[in-house]
């Protein structure tokens, strides 16, 4: 009887997993479908209306759970602006909002998370933080600039980073944005397989 409720305990947990890991699935996938429903609508897509046609929807990577990851989140004390580089020589002011440290592949890392001073005036925004970064497949299997992900400003200590809704800026796609360029302080020494590829 015991090897019995050990085995159906263990069965139990292992359903319970599965569960977990289709529902994480399934809304990676909900989230690629909005991200390429967005670049099909003319309000919002940078893709010219020749492409838009074409469009059959953006190339990511497989689905990977482990980079879903929670990291530690330090709030920093608000300092002087921090005005980030973009693709046409302008400049938009952010906040170092703080610190997420996280391990990935048994290796610890940490990223700037900023918060925009222009978004943060809008209600849509006010809770809106914003994730630049590079890695190593940035020019090979990733546009060469970096990618983004969006944030929310977390009610705790940690904040949930998932690499699988990682997105290109709109500078992959179209001339005359001004995208902000990812610090080097935000530079990954590993090859972040997550997220939006290059379109082949």
């Amino acid at each position: 009887m015991k090897a019995f409720l050990i085995i159906a305990i263990s069965l139990l947990g292992l359903s319970q997993s599965l569960v977990a890991q289709n529902e994480y699935k399934a809304s990676i996938i909900e989230y690629q479908h909005e991200l390429n429903e967005e670049y099909k609508n003319p309000k919002e897509s940078p893709l010219s209306p020749a492409e838009r046609k074409a469009f059959t929807g953006h190339h990511f990577f497989p689905i990977d759970e482990k980079y879903h990851v929670i990291a530690k989140f330090e709030i920093l004390p608000v300092a002087s602006i921090y005005q980030m580089k973009t693709t046409a020589n302008s400049i938009k002011d952010y906040d170092v909002y703080g610190i997420a440290t996280f391990i990935l592949d048994g290796k610890e890392y940490q990223l700037n998370i900023y918060q925009s001073h222009q978004l943060r005036t809008q209600e849509k925004y006010k809770d809106h933080l914003f994730l630049p970064f590079t890695d190593q497949t940035n020019g090979a299997d990733t546009y060469g600039g970096g990618r983004y992900i969006d944030l929310k400003i977390p009610a705790g200590d940690t904040i949930e980073l998932d690499f699988n809704k990682a997105y290109n800026p709109y500078c992959a796609y179209a001339t005359g944005y001004a995208c902000p360029i990812p610090p080097k302080e935000n530079d990954l020494s590993l090859a972040v397989k997550a997220g939006v590829m290059l379109s082949k």
